[in-house]
């Protein structure tokens, strides 16, 4: 799992403190300070944990937490709450919170709950990755035999056709841009024209999603692609 924390929290003096301490621990941490750019900096990458606060200017914190499950229901994500906001608290566990701690708080407890929440989610990854079965709706690959098979009908992929769907499959409900599908699928030293992206995800789709009524290969306009189950 990735050491990089995002924390979204409008108040400076507590966005700074926890930047300093997280990265003494060793964590790579990025900041936004207000809900739409936090929402838009925890859907652009994967993120080995947030930290998210609840009263954020432009977009409330609960309402991130909401966009946010929609699309990655795994990332765990810690809420910070003023005391006496038991509201707050229910919603935000309701809405897909793995934890929630109460300002002012200590950073040893934070520390710790972002441990207990990263565990659990390492426990929960491990049997599907031990196993070396990818799976999203009635996709799935095999790893060890690169078998892919979607509704029960086994599916034929390039190299490169594979190599891609592998790395939208391993980063399942996240969005990549153009240029981290090109550093992964093609490598840091590939010249050629990044349409390259593009055509390879529609060669893609057309083998994955065509004659299937639920898509899961989805265009996110000015941002890149994901793989995910259709929103219902």
């Amino acid at each position: 799992m990735t050491n990089k924390v995002l924390i979204v929290e409008d108040e400076d003096r507590i966005a700074r403190l926890l930047q300093l301490e997280l990265t003494h621990e060793g964590y790579t941490v990025s900041v936004a300070d207000n809900g739409k750019d936090g929402l838009d900096q925890a859907l652009s990458e994967p993120w080995g944990l947030i930290i998210l606060d609840i009263m954020l200017p432009e977009l409330n914190g609960i309402e991130v937490l909401r966009r946010i499950r929609k699309v990655d229901p795994f990332t765990p994500i810690i809420v910070l709450t003023a005391r006496n906001t038991t509201p707050d608290i229910i919603s935000g566990l309701d809405q897909g919170a793995n934890d929630y701690i109460t300002k002012p708080f200590e950073i040893e407890e934070l520390l710790a709950r972002m441990r207990v929440a990263q565990r659990s989610r390492t426990l929960e990854a491990a049997p599907k990755e031990q196993s070396g079965l990818l799976q999203v709706a009635d996709l799935s690959v095999n790893k060890g035999s690169r078998e892919i098979v979607r509704g029960g009908k086994r599916i034929e992929l390039t190299p490169k056709e594979y190599d891609l769907l592998l790395f939208l499959l391993e980063n399942k409900n996240l969005v990549m841009n153009r240029e981290q599908i090109l550093n992964h699928v093609w490598g840091y030293d590939f010249l050629g024209d990044t349409n390259v992206v593009d055509v390879y995800i529609r060669y893609l789709r057309k083998k994955i999603d065509y004659d299937h009524e639920v898509t899961l290969i989805h265009t996110i306009r000015g941002v890149g692609y994901c793989i995910r189950e259709e929103e219902s």
